[in-house]
C-alpha cells in the first residue's frame, strides 16, 4: 500500500481536515493499543498513520498563515 499523497490533504475541506485529523489521531492511538498487547499484525500502518498526520496538520498550518497574512499587511 503505498503513502498517502499530499494533494488528497489539499482538496478536503476545513471541516473535513480537522475530521480526518481527529480519525488519524484515533487511529495512531488505537495501533499504540495493540502494539502493547501484542495484537498488532501489521506495524507498517504505523508510518502510514504518521504520514498522513504529518501531512494533515502541514495543511491545516498552511491554511492557518493564508488566513493570517492578508490581516498582517493591513496593520
Amino acid at each position: 500500500m503505498p503513502l498517502p499523497k499530499i494533494s488528497e490533504a489539499r482538496e478536503l475541506s476545513d471541516e473535513k481536515l480537522a475530521a480526518e485529523i481527529v480519525a488519524v489521531k484515533r487511529q495512531l492511538f488505537q495501533l499504540r493499543l495493540q502494539k502493547a498487547t501484542r495484537q498488532l499484525e501489521k506495524p507498517h500502518q504505523f508510518r502510514h498513520a504518521k504520514h498522513r498526520l504529518a501531512q494533515l496538520l502541514t495543511v491545516e498550518t498552511e491554511r492557518k498563515r493564508v488566513a493570517n497574512q492578508p490581516a498582517k499587511q493591513e496593520s
